[in-house]
């Protein structure tokens, strides 16, 4: 059960829906980066070879999503009224429902699921509900966000 003040913070705070198209060179760039080289997240011959119709998405790639679709860091902080001095992730759960690839786009629906207070230190925690283009539920994810030395407002 929430406080009032937890309970006036997550009605106020409002994050718009954002949309991205999943593309083959996203994902390589992904997957590089994060130093994967499996191959099927790069050629479409290996991939489909798997029994992928296309290049499937790592499976932390809704991080980028996030990032390259519309709710980066400095938007996230923004929202919430944080110090990005003083910000933590504190974690990060992924609930594949349906699958992703390349070619996709994808609907995220953000939203401010809790908000408390706990020893100086301030939690946040973002779900992110995923649909296709055809409505369909395929991800859900959220996040945990720490910021030390705060207090809710």
């Amino acid at each position: 059960m929430y406080s009032l003040m937890e309970s006036i913070l997550i009605e106020e705070i409002k994050i718009e829906p954002f949309s991205f198209q999943i593309e083959r060179g996203k994902i390589k760039e992904f997957v590089m980066a994060i130093g994967d080289l499996n191959p099927i997240y790069y050629d479409v011959e290996s991939a489909r070879k798997m029994g992928y119709r296309d290049i499937p998405v790592p499976p932390t790639f809704p991080t980028a999503i996030e990032m390259w679709g519309g709710l980066d860091f400095e938007t996230l902080i923004a929202l919430l009224g944080l110090d990005p001095l003083k910000v933590l992730h504190g974690g990060q759960e992924y609930q594949y429902i349906g699958e992703l690839y390349a070619g996709d786009s994808v609907t995220a629906f953000p939203k401010l699921i809790s908000a408390f207070e706990k020893r100086n230190l301030r939690f946040f925690t973002i779900g992110i509900t995923y649909k296709n283009s055809n409505g369909e539920l395929v991800l859900y994810s959220e996040s945990t966000i720490i910021e030390r030395g705060g207090s809710i407002k």
